[in-house]
């Protein structure tokens, strides 16, 4: 049970999503890369929403202080990301792996965020806002990932359940949902254990 949780966008819910499946898998976390540090980061907020310890938070292979496109972050920290520096972390058991922003977000100057998909050689989980606009974004983000013949396990929609918006998504996607994550208020650990899965989680095939 490792996957690759990549988003329709940027701030889409993948940091959201990533907690919520570590709460129900008792996975690690890794994030390749952080870009932007002045906040709160991606890996602090998984730790503080899943109450994982930091034998379970793996460390980024580049942490860039601007948040900006990780190749853009790396051209201003002075830093080359390089393909060769991502290998997954030790261990056998489950894990999740963030991305950054989209699958075409880009790393350096040949590379983007799906070719990273591709070395780790992880079947996706696809996070999704569940509102207006989501069915483009994520039918388009669907076709990227089959075009490159990369596993898809399913999409996890973030915001106000839109069941017609949903619907678009199976039907036109061929793509299970996993999960809806509708706002959460307090956004904490019980929250989030109180989401469950649609679909059993240890036996579920990418597509």
């Amino acid at each position: 049970m490792r996957f690759f949780v990549t988003g329709t966008d940027t701030e889409i819910g993948k940091t959201v999503v990533s907690a919520w499946l570590m709460l129900h898998l008792g996975a690690a976390y890794w994030k390749p890369v952080q870009s932007g540090l002045e906040d709160e980061t991606d890996a602090e907020a998984v730790k503080r929403l899943s109450g994982a310890g930091d034998e379970r938070i793996h460390p980024s292979a580049y942490m860039l202080p601007e948040p900006l496109s990780p190749h853009e972050s790396a051209r201003r920290a002075g830093v080359e990301i390089e393909m060769d520096r991502f290998a997954l972390p030790p261990g056998d058991g489950p894990l999740i792996v963030e991305g950054a922003g989209g699958l075409l977000v880009p790393l350096n100057e040949g590379a983007l965020m799906i070719d990273l998909i591709a070395r780790l050689g992880l079947p996706a989980i696809l996070a999704c806002r569940s509102t207006l606009g989501t069915i483009n974004h994520t039918l388009l983000s669907i076709e990227a990932l089959r075009a490159r013949g990369l596993p898809l396990v399913g999409a996890v929609l973030v915001g106000p359940p839109t069941p017609h918006n949903r619907a678009a998504i199976e039907d036109y996607g061929q793509v299970r949902v996993i999960a809806e994550i509708p706002p959460l208020a307090p956004l904490d650990r019980q929250a989030l254990e109180g989401i469950r899965p649609e679909i059993d989680l240890g036996r579920i095939e990418a597509r």
